[in-house]
């Protein structure tokens, strides 16, 4: 395959969707966790549960930065702009966010904060580079893809001597989220989510490998293949791990071996491991306080940390009552279980992050109509028993 049609085909989806029905056993069930937000939004887009047999259930997982960003971060960086005088720079999907009082920084920026939208580190550092007599504060988010270009503009900003740039870290590690499921207890202990195996995400891995999925595949025995984003990606990875799961096999498999190697890359964690280490707790929304999951800027860096140059601390906020974000960050509920779902909480008018990131599964059950398919299908249940 060389072009992205070929991974749309819709008569190879067909084929496909044929042979995982031909293999998923009628006397059992699969549930499979997309963590990614990018799998959910390809599966609410295509209408892939639609091709898939009753006998496989996706659930959805935390793979969403802006999603699991917590409510207490979205206040820290709403004081930066407004309260610190500051130029805060900042990725397009978090502008958007509510924070306490339903304030984003989009708000903060009608009402004078100076909130500019970037879409990468180097575009802060510029920004900085254009404003030499003001502060300015890059707040990172994401996983492991997007941490490497904020490693790169720190050592850029060394380089260069830059005395106002530095970066509000919320870098984020995924095998820690994939754990911190494994261990809850709607896993292990009430057993609410059934997890039979893992949709890997694929831009996380161009960077980590498929080396650090290994130890759930033996320790969690779990089976996990590393998918694309395309249609056919997702279905084929259905299909290795329902393979799997009717041979009792536990391994990690690499759908997405056009771009993704076992060993990752060395270049990019390179930059990672010069640049930040550990942070021994982060507070991620529906996951809690989650160990050893975060990145922070090293000592020898400091003066580029935003945290140690003004001296902030980040509370912690609850969420709004009626928003179940945490609870479908965990695959505990679907969207639809939410109350405020497609009424109070759409796109235009988000209670909650899962809405408002084109990666979050609110966002993408509301803009695909997969509800609307579940409402339905509940109708016409209800008609049948009557």
């Amino acid at each position: 395959m060389k072009f992205i049609d070929e991974f749309r085909d819709g008569r190879v989806a067909e084929r496909v969707a044929r042979a995982i029905q031909a293999e998923a056993s009628s006397g059992r069930s699969y549930h499979i966790m997309e963590f990614c937000g990018g799998h959910t939004h390809a599966i609410a887009r295509y209408g892939l549960p639609d091709l898939l047999p009753d006998a496989i259930r996706l659930v959805h997982g935390p793979g969403c930065p802006v999603c699991v960003l917590p409510v207490g971060r979205i206040d820290t960086a709403i004081a930066l702009a407004r309260d610190f005088g500051v130029i805060l720079c900042t990725y397009a999907d978090l502008m958007r966010v509510p924070g306490s009082n339903r304030q984003s920084l989009l708000a903060a920026k009608a009402q004078g904060a100076d909130v500019v939208m970037v879409y990468s580190a180097r575009d802060a550092l510029a920004v900085a580079k254009a404003h030499p007599h003001r502060e300015v504060v890059f707040f990172a988010i994401g996983f492991e893809t997007t941490t490497p270009p904020t490693a790169a503009a720190i050592l850029e900003a060394q380089r260069e001597g830059l005395t106002n740039f530095s970066v509000a870290c919320n870098h984020v590690l995924t095998p820690s989220a994939i754990q911190s499921l494994l261990d809850s207890p709607e896993v292990r202990a009430v057993g609410s989510v059934r997890i039979d195996g893992f949709i890997g995400p694929s831009h996380v891995s161009t960077i980590i490998g498929s080396r650090p999925y290994e130890f759930f595949a033996e320790e969690y025995e779990k089976p996990v293949v590393i998918a694309g984003f395309e249609p056919l990606d997702v279905l084929q990875a259905i299909w290795m791990l329902v393979r799997q799961i009717n041979e009792g096999r536990c391994t990690v498999e690499n759908q997405f071996a056009r771009a993704v190697t076992r060993e990752g890359n060395r270049k990019a964690q390179g930059l990672v491991q010069e640049v930040f280490e550990l942070a021994r707790i982060f507070e991620w929304r529906g996951l809690g306080d989650v160990p050893y999951s975060a990145l922070r800027i090293q000592g020898r860096y400091g003066r580029f940390d935003a945290e140690r140059r003004f001296g902030y601390a980040c509370k912690r906020v609850p969420d709004h009552k009626g928003c179940e974000c945490g609870a479908i960050l965990r695959g505990v509920k679907q969207p639809q279980d939410c109350r405020l779902f497609g009424s109070a909480c759409v796109p235009d008018n988000p209670m909650g992050s899962c809405m408002v990131s084109s990666e979050g599964a609110c966002a993408a059950h509301y803009t695909y109509g997969r509800y609307r398919r579940g409402v339905a299908i509940a109708q016409r249940q209800a008609a049948g028993a009557s």
